[in-house]
């Protein structure tokens, strides 16, 4: 994964609750679909018509949005099944920052597992970041906000700042770019030195070597 301290890009209003991951990538293309395509199904049902044309009223299909690196949503994003596909459809069409009041558990899990970071905000101070984001969608105005993990806020250009709390563990993975394998690596010669010990204090429980 690549190390996150600060992101800053074009911030796109999502203004719904309980986004499922059935939304976000449909189960069809779990297994049809390889990892590095699967952003090119992301949010299929709010993306494209019935008839696979896309659908000009959702936001990331608007131009100034379209690319846009970040989504501002509403409560219980990544709700319902469990499924890493979610976060890697987000990945593939761009987005590397997900900010709302709430997440689902398993995908806020699995964004930090593959590097992309959600930003979980206070609900008034999330509603207020997400009415100013869809007042300027209204008026066509794009609006490039700033994460800073460092220190842990949330700045837009005239606009408040406003923080946010990750647990440090896993604030630290991502400045660093580690996964949990990745992690727990770190302290290999830790987990080598006391390896070594164990198999001289208890050898029965460490199985020989096939010859």
């Amino acid at each position: 994964m690549k190390p996150i301290t600060i992101l800053s890009g074009v911030a796109a209003p999502l203004p719904m609750t309980n986004v499922d991951t059935d939304v976000i990538i449909r189960i069809e293309h779990l297994s049809q679909c390889p990892q590095d395509q699967l952003g090119a199904w992301a949010f299929a049902p709010l993306r494209f018509k019935a008839d696979g044309t896309e659908n000009p009223d959702f936001v990331l299909n608007q131009p100034g949005w379209r690319g846009a690196s970040m989504l501002v949503a509403g409560p219980n994003f990544g709700c319902g099944s469990s499924r890493e596909h979610a976060v890697w459809a987000l990945q593939g069409m761009g987005i590397s920052c997900v900010i709302a009041p709430s997440f689902g558990d398993i995908f806020r899990s699995n964004c930090f597992q593959n590097g992309v970071l959600p930003v979980q905000l206070e609900a008034t101070a999330a509603k207020r970041l997400l009415d100013h984001l869809e007042t300027r969608h209204r008026h066509g105005e794009p609006v490039r906000i700033t994460v800073d993990l460092e220190t842990q806020t949330v700045q837009w250009p005239g606009g408040e700042t406003l923080g946010f709390n990750i647990e440090a563990s896993r604030r630290r993975a991502l400045m660093q770019g580690l996964d949990e394998i990745g992690s727990t690596l770190t302290h290999a010669r830790q987990i080598a030195a006391w390896q070594a010990s164990d198999r001289l204090a208890r050898p029965w429980i460490w199985p020989t070597p096939a010859p």
